[in-house]
């Protein structure tokens, strides 16, 4: 069933891709079970999320990147697989070559949910990812917010395939 599920998340990602995405790195772990444990815990439980966000726009708008807002909590596992294929070698060079990244703990759902609003969008899964053009403030992915709410379920190259759809 994993494996249905990853391929159809495969799929999915290449058919709503730009065409002018960039070319997603090759992940050298196969699983997620490959993944360096324990999984990251990437949320500042401690920061305000709108001054995270314009910090990490204004370095975005800076070095010409997109700006990747990562909506999450510690206590969710999907997020936490992300970050852990998000650190990976290869893909974090990649996401720091086309991305500026911030990731933005909403609690339990009950703090800093006014990044999410500030685009027009509520958080109805997560991990939440916006990919935001910094100079427009535009997003380019609206309707795939929450395309990895189920990160557990996905492969690493999956993973990688979606982040790079939005790049190029």
């Amino acid at each position: 069933m994993k494996l249905v599920l990853a391929a159809a998340a495969v799929v999915t990602a290449l058919a709503a891709a730009p065409a002018n995405a960039a070319a997603a790195p090759r992940v050298s772990i196969a699983t997620l079970d490959d993944l360096p444990q324990p999984l990251p815990i990437p949320y500042d439980t401690e920061a305000v999320g709108k001054v995270q966000v314009d910090a990490a726009r204004k370095r975005a708008k800076a070095s010409h990147k997109l700006l990747l807002i990562d909506l999450g909590g510690n206590w969710c596992p999907d997020c936490r697989v992300l970050a852990g294929v998000m650190a990976v070698p290869e893909v974090k060079a990649f996401l720091s070559k086309h991305y500026e990244v911030v990731t933005v703990d909403i609690g339990r759902r009950d703090k800093n949910l006014d990044v999410a609003e500030a685009y027009g969008a509520s958080v109805k899964g997560v991990p939440m990812v916006m990919i935001v053009d910094p100079v427009s403030g535009k997003t380019r992915n609206p309707d795939r917010y929450a395309a990895l709410s189920d990160a557990r379920n996905m492969t690493p190259q999956a993973l990688a395939d979606w982040l790079a759809q939005w790049a190029g």
